[in-house]
């Protein structure tokens, strides 16, 4: 069976090339920590050209070739060692993500994992950085950890519909997204990688503990919820009854948490694929109803109530202007030619919705394969 790897990236591959002994590398790791949440175009000349000298130190140590010596390097490659037995080549087929952090040292230290392991028969390797996601706040953190929570979301279900095995790799990386990782990895991965401590441990696999979410505790709040996934703040009395820790607050609004949307992404397709969700600013025909309970595919269903979602979402924002609509490139609003006042708006790229509008209200009259609903949107 292939694997995906997810590997953490730290910056120790960085600092363990410092040597502590040189009285002219005193102050570089007091360097680099004070410029650890930096992005490159916040780095001076100094710090930059402390970072190239290490990347090169480091690039000559994993050149060797002698495994005692790279495992020893990077904690990162320790586990992918681990994984594969000290045998890079036997995971030619398999996908890697690195990790990193939005920051300089982070992509530094991943493009030297990344070139090592595609040099050394690993080719399919991609460097993931979280926009944004540092330890400069509690803010970054939490919006970085939010949008990778998204990102997995999307890679990871589809590689395991593929018989994918997902592994998180959390042998390197800072201990604040290690920690995260470990949790979402009991929902994604299905097993979990770290290290003995000690030269020439083995490597410990943990596997996926068999967790799933109660749908039932979330089922009620299922509208406010989809309406959030879409992008809507909502007051506090909106969300009151939600559990707290499933909300963050922004700008005064109440969003998802960054465990709000890691629940919220393991219940929506059963919550989205049973019965016809009432949202605001939305109006269904009978016709309507009638398309929705013909759809066979559960995955289908999910997709069309996410689209209602954001519509109702963007035209609460508007108070029902539908002009808003036709800003939004996803949804590609617009207005039949020659069938009065019929609009429709995109689902995926072969799926329409048709519709009305009246009174700040979109009343939404047919679903199905574009040429259907064009033909017959009434």
């Amino acid at each position: 069976m292939n694997r995906v790897v997810i590997s953490t990236i730290g910056t120790s591959l960085l600092t363990k090339q410092i040597n502590r002994g040189d009285n002219r590398e005193t102050n570089w790791f007091k360097s680099l920590t004070n410029t650890a949440n930096f992005l490159d175009t916040e780095l001076d000349d100094e710090v930059k050209k402390i970072i190239k000298i290490l990347q090169s130190r480091a690039k000559e140590k994993l050149a060797t070739g002698k495994t005692e010596i790279i495992r020893g390097a990077s904690a990162e490659l320790n586990g992918i060692y681990g994984i594969y037995q000290d045998n890079l080549l036997s995971g030619k087929e398999d996908i890697h993500y690195l990790i990193a952090t939005d920051t300089a040292q982070g992509k530094a230290t991943a493009e030297i994992v990344q070139t090592f392991l595609q040099e050394n028969g690993i080719v399919n390797v991609s460097i993931y950085q979280p926009p944004g996601l540092s330890t400069k706040s509690t803010l970054n953190f939490s919006e970085g950890i939010d949008d990778l929570i998204v990102w997995l979301d999307k890679e990871i279900p589809p590689l395991k519909e593929n018989k994918y095995k997902v592994c998180f790799n959390l042998v390197g990386g800072f201990k604040s997204l290690q920690g995260y990782l470990n949790t979402i990895g009991m929902f994604y991965a299905d097993e979990i990688i770290y290290i003995f401590e000690g030269k020439g441990s083995d490597s410990i696999a943990i596997p996926r503990l068999p967790i799933a979410v109660d749908n039932s505790l979330v089922a009620p709040y299922t509208v406010q919820l989809a309406l959030l996934d879409a992008g809507m703040g909502m007051t506090k009395e909106e969300t009151e009854e939600i559990p707290e820790t499933l909300l963050g607050e922004v700008d005064g609004k109440m969003t998802l948490s960054s465990w709000g949307q890691l629940i919220w992404n393991q219940c929506k397709e059963n919550l989205l694929a049973e019965k016809l969700l009432d949202f605001p600013y939305l109006e269904y025909q009978d016709s309507f109803r009638e398309d929705y309970n013909q759809i066979r595919e559960r995955k289908e269903k999910v997709k069309l109530q996410e689209s209602l979602a954001k519509v109702s979402y963007l035209l609460a924002e508007s108070n029902g202007d539908t002009s808003i609509l036709k800003k939004d490139g996803g949804i590609q609003y617009d207005k039949y030619v020659n069938k009065g006042d019929m609009e429709h708006f995109r689902v995926t790229q072969g799926l329409r919705v048709s519709c009305t509008s009246a009174k700040g209200s979109l009343l939404l009259h047919r679903y199905g394969k574009e040429p259907d609903v064009n033909k017959n949107p009434y």
